[in-house]
């Protein structure tokens, strides 16, 4: 399960915490239901229901200050819930959610719109009960209504993601203005209350002369504590904050959404977008370049103290990235096929000489986190997999696994003979200088599409590697909007994919390997992956009973895919490399989860007073 946080830079899921034994006496059900003001999947609850603040937060936090971001590509849209149009930046946070989930713990969200969760023992339903104050921003009261405008506007009308997520709820019924229940197809998803839970307040009201299919420029109506401003397609969006949000007292709320307007000017081109940085046209920047943080971080406002720089470890999981193939195309169904392009990758010359030694090799879908797959099989991951073992790779059961490494001279020889070896046994060979097809005579050619231009830096090498054995790659890079066109299309034979997970794998976990969402356009399953045995293994990860089956189940599945080699890993840095002008203060504590944290952030008006006298 991975909710969604309102407005900016907030991430998913936590580890749980242990909880103290008053706090699970105020949390005992009572007779066939329990009702809480929040839900955890397993576990309990960290926070008590008379919560002052978050841990991570300062509620004494000032309001008041400018923030000015970067937005990437182009926007055309207001409307973030379709496949249509190229949504702005942040538009999306404009809704809140029944529930919200924090930033240190891993499975447990709160009530937000809904100030209380009921649902029977075995979570087959799930009934919320909406705050009396919780209103859109034209004053209409939030209700049950559009509690059930929103699923079933999101489920059949929405992008095919929203379907697949919430293909378990099958009804949504009104028990009073103020009461929503949903009920859920069978009582084995343990997180169903949590997912559903997700569920955006659209205003049916609002809608109801309004075409939710179409893209749209007008100024969409919410709830949250910001709205859209002012924008020009393509250009800018400003978000304003809300003076009399409804949920600005919540405990929740304490300490956040603390600027007064939060600005995306776009930019269509990383370089120019830190050349802006560096004139104080953007307040803070995330990089994730390594050559970039390692040597241009260097500029006068550094070394002046007026920007400010941060690495920042977390705890969280990091996204598999790599080079995806479209499992669509028959050129990329062997599974040795694309092991070869493994063993092709020189990771430690990249690193040492491209990216300065600052990355670090990814080898699981579920990196950095306890979900991860390492070792042989443990004898509960066995118990797992056993019933599987005609239908998955033998390697899963045998070998630990490893990505290859090479002594980084850049000369990998041993891995272009294990990849000519291996298109061999696929029924390819090297003739006149190309990889060719035994049987057809052809050669094997294909595209990797990119999104942006930064990604060049790898599909580069990647292309050269490639062509030492004969396997011609073209390179193609297109705008933002068009590559998403292209990828919601299935579009492609290769690109450069970044998949993030969260702590709580659940439902979503249909929408990266089902085979059914391999067939549905726009799905989060871009590479096609269509496999039996990975949809049993998704379905036990959904219906896992508690936290230690969640992580058996989800090491297992992560075991599976790697040795399928749907994709060649690539790489990520264990820390968010973040810098800043120096006019922000900053909660003491980080999330543990979230570390960045910039809706935690306020603007310190002595600092910006300091850092406005230095600039002149």
């Amino acid at each position: 399960m991975a909710i969604k946080r309102r407005m900016v830079l907030v991430g998913s899921a936590a580890l749980w915490a242990g909880t103290p034994a008053l706090l699970r006496a105020q949390t005992q059900p009572s007779g066939d239901t329990i009702k809480r003001h929040g839900f955890a999947t397993h576990g309990d609850l960290k926070y008590p229901a008379d919560a002052k603040a978050l841990d991570y937060v300062n509620p004494d936090a000032p309001k008041g200050g400018n923030i000015k971001l970067a937005g990437r590509g182009t926007f055309d849209s207001l409307n973030p819930f379709i496949l249509k149009g190229t949504p702005a930046e942040a538009v999306g946070g404009i809704y809140e959610t029944l529930l919200m989930q924090t930033q240190d713990e891993a499975e447990a969200a709160y009530g937000l719109v809904a100030e209380s969760i009921e649902y029977p023992k075995d979570r087959s339903s799930a009934t919320f009960t909406i705050r009396d104050a919780a209103h859109f921003h034209d004053g209409h009261p939030i209700t049950a209504d559009d509690a059930i405008f929103s699923f079933e506007t999101l489920k059949t009308k929405g992008a095919p993601q929203y379907a697949a997520y919430w293909q378990d709820v099958v009804k949504a019924e009104k028990l009073s203005d103020k009461v929503v229940k949903f009920t859920f197809a069978h009582g084995t998803n343990q997180e169903l209350p949590g997912i559903i839970g997700q569920l955006p307040m659209l205003p049916k009201h609002w809608w109801a002369t309004r075409d939710f299919e179409k893209t749209s420029l007008e100024n969409p109506l919410g709830s949250g504590p910001y709205k859209v401003d002012s924008f020009e397609p393509g250009r800018f969006i400003v978000m304003k904050r809300v003076p009399d949000y409804w949920g600005k007292d919540l405990w929740l709320s304490r300490g956040m959404s603390n600027f007064d307007t939060m600005r995306y000017d776009y930019y269509r081109d990383e370089t120019v977008a830190f050349e802006a940085f560096k004139a104080g046209d953007i307040d803070y920047r995330e990089e994730y370049t390594s050559r970039i943080w390692a040597t241009q971080y260097d500029f006068p406002a550094v070394k002046s103290g007026a920007v400010q720089k941060a690495e920042l470890h977390h705890s969280s999981t990091l996204p598999m990235q790599g080079v995806g193939f479209n499992h669509r195309r028959e050129l990329f169904k062997d599974r040795r096929v694309r092991e070869a392009f493994v063993h092709l990758v020189d990771f430690e010359w990249f690193n040492k000489t491209l990216s300065y030694g600052l990355l670090t090799r990814i080898n699981s879908y579920f990196f950095n986190s306890e979900l991860a797959a390492t070792g042989l099989p443990s004898k509960e991951e066995l118990a797992i997999l056993e019933p599987l073992r005609s239908q998955v790779p033998p390697e899963v059961f045998t070998t630990e696994f490893k990505l290859p490494v090479t002594d980084g001279s850049g000369n990998n020889r041993e891995g272009a003979r294990r990849a000519i070896a291996l298109f061999k046994e696929a029924g390819w060979e090297v003739k006149d200088g190309k990889m060719t097809n035994k049987q057809s005579g052809k050669p094997f050619v294909f595209e990797l599409l990119l999104g942006e231009p930064r990604l060049e830096r790898f599909a580069l090498p990647f292309k050269q590697w490639c062509e030492r054995v004969g396997v011609q790659v073209n390179l193609r890079t297109v705008d933002p909007a068009q590559y998403q066109k292209r990828m919601d299309d299935f579009d492609y034979e290769a690109s450069i994919v970044i998949m993030a997970q969260s702590l709580s794998p659940g439902n979503e976990q249909r929408e990266f390997w089902g085979s059914k969402a391999a067939e549905t356009k726009g799905s989060r399953n871009q590479m096609g992956i269509s496999d039996p045995a990975i949809d049993k293994l998704v379905e036990l990860v959904i219906s896992a009973p508690d936290r230690q089956s969640l992580i058996m189940r989800t090491r297992a599945l992560d075991r599976v895919l790697l040795w399928h080699h749907y994709l060649v890993p690539q790489y990520y840095s264990t820390e968010w490399w973040i810098a800043f002008w120096n006019k922000f203060g900053r909660p003491e504590k980080l999330a543990k989860y979230e570390p960045r944290g910039l809706g935690f952030w306020w603007i310190d008006p002595e600092k910006e007073k300091a850092l406005g006298s230095a600039q002149k």
